[in-house]
Order: structure tokens, then C-alpha cells, then sequence
């Protein structure tokens, strides 16, 4: 499998949001994750890698 680097991992944007949900940016943040594919792309990751460890794999 491919190794990735998905900038979603470090944003500080959401280190403030999981800290602040309830701020502006906070709410910002969680309202561009409806639409980014890179967001979208980073979810997949974390479910297809999930998927890897219950296998064994």
C-alpha cells in the first residue's frame, strides 16, 4: 500500500476546533470539511487503514 501524507493530520485549524468547536473558526473549519476533498481523502485513509488492522493485514 501506498504511504500518505495527509495535511489534515497536523492543521492547526483543526487542533483549534477539536480545543474550540464552538468559535468561529472552530465552526469554519467544520463547515469546510462538508465539501474538501482533501478532508474527504483523509477520511477514507483512516477507514480503509482501519479496515487493515482489523484484517491483520
Amino acid at each position: 500500500m501506498e504511504q500518505h501524507e495527509h495535511n489534515c493530520e497536523n492543521c492547526k485549524w483543526r487542533a483549534y476546533y477539536e480545543r474550540k468547536p464552538q468559535s468561529f473558526l472552530g465552526r469554519l473549519w467544520k463547515w469546510h470539511t462538508g465539501f474538501c476533498p482533501g478532508w474527504k481523502a483523509y477520511q477514507e485513509y483512516l477507514k480503509e487503514h482501519e479496515e487493515e488492522k482489523s484484517v491483520g493485514v
